[in-house]
């Protein structure tokens, strides 16, 4: 690969690490906020006995907050495990939705939002995974001219994912069925 290419993939790399870890780090910690419910969250999804739903709702926001803090910083090792998080959030999103459960809180950590399980998360989840794979093979040196503008793109990433969140939220919370109702 020529160096220009190898620089498009390490600042595509770099944007996707960034932007993910910040999506992590800030449902992590917005899981920690709410961790006396978090653990109903993680029963309603109905896809491990019940013996973990404690487990895996104590330990789950802390390795969402290492995995986003890790990605932030460069630390590309940590994009397999990022993606394969992602992937099996997909999953369990898209088999309850094909359980006829997509009324359930996806969990994605912003509690003010409920936000019920819907495509557009589990689309959503796989293309963060996607956007990783470059992380793989590369990332820009830190404060480097790559480094800064993976920095933009980072931030870009995480701001239109968080739109899209609210939105999504908005589109099918208690504010949009009071309309439907009341045509």
């Amino acid at each position: 690969m020529s160096p220009l290419g190898l620089s498009a993939v390490a600042i595509t790399g770099g944007a996707a690490a960034i932007g993910t870890g910040l999506v992590f780090a800030t449902a992590g910690i917005a899981k920690l906020r709410n961790r006396r419910v978090f653990p109903g969250v993680v029963a309603n999804y109905r896809l491990m006995p019940e013996a973990f739903v404690k487990p895996v709702a104590l330990v789950l926001p802390f390795a969402e907050l290492a995995l986003g803090l890790a990605l932030v910083a460069g630390i590309g090792r940590f994009a397999a495990p990022a993606i394969a998080l992602l992937l099996v959030f997909a999953a369990a999103m898209a088999i309850n939705i094909g359980r006829g459960r997509a009324h359930i809180d996806c969990g994605c950590g912003r509690s003010e939002l409920r936000q019920p399980l819907s495509r557009t998360l589990v689309m959503r989840n796989l293309g963060l995974a996607l956007l990783l794979v470059p992380t793989l093979v590369a990332t820009p040196v830190f404060a480097s001219a790559e480094w800064l503008i993976a920095l933009a793109g980072g931030l870009a990433l995480f701001l239109l994912t968080h739109l899209v969140n609210v939105l999504a939220a908005l589109a099918t919370g208690p504010l949009a069925s009071m309309e439907r109702n009341s045509r």
